[in-house]
């Protein structure tokens, strides 16, 4: 009989995270999920699994935590979803950003090259790196562009990956993932706050959104589509980085006009537009092509722009009517 295999996942409690347990689990996996230990511990994604995971302190800043659980979990597989993954919050905070989301990639990977090389490793990389775009669509071979300190620092962390791939031969591979969105979305999430707004309004408990640059535009997916994606990267032969994208690009204001008419109701009686959510350097233009993905890995998304949208607004109006009760 053949061993089960383990893996460890950074950021297991964000969206993407709980997704990806999820998933893994279903595939047999021991999974380990890695959290920072702080004073509020939010594990509202992954309560439903809590009792199925295993759950290990260690902190990206910190590279001897990182060198102990790979030490004490011994993963086959390491999935490195943990970021400072907020673009507003990397203006604010560029310096924690690059920390975490740049420096901490290349602790991981240093960690796994001492404990370890076999260790096949994942590193979420991110459309973001695109930025002012040099090419619609965007694939693996585009130039990138960043314009946020967040772009940046996904940039170092995609090429540190690369680095230690070709100079380590590490099987390490990066996803350039474009948005992908579900109900387990933050709330400062463009789509989320959507989402959540129109369920509010729906249920009057509000009666304005307020909202940024209704123009740009965005490739949308569903995040459970690209964890599948991940893991997809980590049973090939080779590494290599695919991009994970629907190839469709939607507006902020298509995707109000959709989760508005979810509820039977018009998107312009409500939204206003606020300056205050404008960014210092806009990424006006994001949309993928992963035909590599699809030859390749045999992967493509499942789930349609409005599908998501509805999904999402449909889970909204359920947990605000649950507390409501």
């Amino acid at each position: 009989m053949s061993e089960q295999r383990r893996a460890l996942i950074t950021g297991i409690t964000g969206q993407d995270g709980s997704y990806l347990a999820e998933f893994l689990l279903e595939k047999g996996y021991r999974v380990f999920g890695m959290v920072r230990r702080t004073s509020t511990v939010n594990f509202e994604r992954i309560q439903h699994i809590q009792d199925k995971i295993e759950l290990v302190p260690g902190d990206l800043l910190d590279q001897v935590s990182l060198i102990q659980i790979l030490q004490q979990c011994r993963p086959h597989e390491v999935y490195n979803l943990a970021a400072q993954s907020f673009v507003p919050t990397s203006f604010q905070q560029p310096v924690l950003t690059g920390e975490c989301t740049a420096l901490g990639v290349t602790r991981m990977l240093d960690a796994i090259r001492i404990v370890d090389p076999s260790i096949r490793f994942y590193q979420a990389s991110s459309s973001e790196m695109f930025g002012k775009v040099r090419e619609v669509p965007q694939n693996e071979q585009t130039p990138f562009y960043p314009r946020s300190p967040y772009g940046v620092a996904k940039v170092y962390g995609h090429w540190i990956t690369v680095n230690y791939r070709e100079s380590y031969n590490l099987f390490a591979c990066s996803g350039i993932l474009f948005n992908h969105e579900s109900p387990r979305r933050g709330l400062e999430f463009v789509t989320r706050k959507v989402s959540y707004g129109v369920a509010r309004i729906k249920l009057g408990l509000d009666n304005e959104l307020r909202l940024g640059n209704l123009e740009a535009r965005r490739d949308w997916g569903y995040a459970g589509d690209y964890v599948r994606a991940m893991w997809l990267m980590l049973q090939q032969d080779e590494p290599d980085d695919y991009v994970i994208a629907t190839g469709e690009t939607h507006s902020v204001r298509e995707l109000c006009e959709v989760a508005f008419g979810c509820v039977g109701l018009d998107y312009r009686d409500y939204v206003r537009v606020d300056p205050q959510y404008f960014r210092p350097a806009e990424v006006d233009l994001l949309v993928g092509d992963a035909s590599k993905a699809r030859a390749k890995l045999g992967w493509k998304p499942t789930v349609t722009f409005k599908e998501l949208v509805q999904m999402m607004v449909e889970a909204d109006l359920e947990r605000l009517r649950s507390t409501l009760k």
